[in-house]
Formats: C-alpha cells, sequence, structure tokens
C-alpha cells in the first residue's frame, strides 16, 4: 500500500511541475556594463556570429616557464596582453586551476588597442616534481575563454 501511495504521489507531482514549468516565472538579468550586450547572447545564440564586435584579447607570452625553483618558493609573473579587437575589452573573470594560483586581473575595460596585464601569483608549497597552473580567463571575446600557462620544476625543499 505505501508503495502505490508513493507511485501516485511522485505521478501527480511530476504532472503538476511539468504543467507549471513556463517562462512566465524566468526573467532575463541585464547586466549595466559597457559590453553586457555582446556577453550576454542566449537568445541569438543560434545566429551567425559577428566576431568583428568583440574584442580580441591577443597575449605576448600565453606560457610561462618559470624553469627550476625549491618548494616554498613564490612564483609571479604577468601575462601582458593587447586588445586587438574593436571594442573595449572585458575580463568577467580568471580563475585558476588549482587554489596555489591566484590570478588578478584589470577590472576596468580596456580600450580597443590598449594594453593590460594579468598577474599569477603561484604558491608552490606542498607542490614539487612539473607543474603546470592554467589560469582561464573569460571575457567577451571569441571564444570567451582564453588560457594562460605558468609552467616549470619544484625541486623539495630538504
Amino acid at each position: 500500500m505505501k508503495t502505490l501511495f508513493s507511485i501516485l504521489f511522485l505521478s501527480v507531482v511530476t504532472w503538476w511541475a511539468c504543467k507549471s514549468d513556463s517562462n512566465s516565472g524566468v526573467r532575463e538579468i541585464r547586466g549595466g556594463g559597457p559590453n553586457s550586450e555582446l556577453i550576454r547572447n542566449p537568445v541569438s545564440a543560434d545566429l551567425p556570429l559577428d566576431t568583428n564586435a568583440l574584442a580580441r584579447i591577443v597575449f605576448e607570452e600565453p606560457e610561462y616557464d618559470f624553469g627550476e625553483v625549491r618548494e616554498g618558493d613564490i612564483v609571479e609573473h604577468a601575462f601582458a596582453f593587447r586588445n586587438t579587437g574593436k571594442v573595449p575589452l572585458s575580463i568577467l573573470n580568471a580563475r585558476s586551476s588549482c587554489g596555489c594560483t591566484v590570478p588578478d586581473w584589470p577590472k576596468d575595460p580596456i580600450p580597443p588597442g590598449g594594453n593590460g596585464v594579468i598577474k599569477a601569483r603561484f604558491n608552490t608549497e606542498g607542490k614539487t616534481q612539473e607543474q603546470k597552473k592554467a589560469i582561464v580567463v573569460t571575457a567577451n571575446t571569441y571564444p570567451n575563454e582564453t588560457i594562460v600557462l605558468l609552467k616549470g620544476k619544484v625541486r623539495p625543499a630538504r
């Protein structure tokens, strides 16, 4: 009897949930940033993409080899870039592949032709051998994610 009641209850709940699923409660949240129209694009996702209307981020050195360091050292590097697009470049986020690497990026838009720097700080404590730390940069570019890489070898502290 409990099983029959459970099946009936789940059927009614599923039917109700599917029936009440509509777009009436969904509303679009628009950002107020200078390039929010370029970033917010779910409605026109199937339309041809005009990459000329986007910013372009070009790194001088997308991969930095820090060589060999001792465990516990802090490795710092500045990834210099240029906006080669025709609109301002807005970096929305920069995240690393591990908590030991902390990126810092410009919060203000970079004008077309302008330059900027993403600083990366890698704490080697507890890390030994070959290391590759990716930093994923999300911006109003196509594709919207660009990866830069810190790599090198960490010797044990002994």
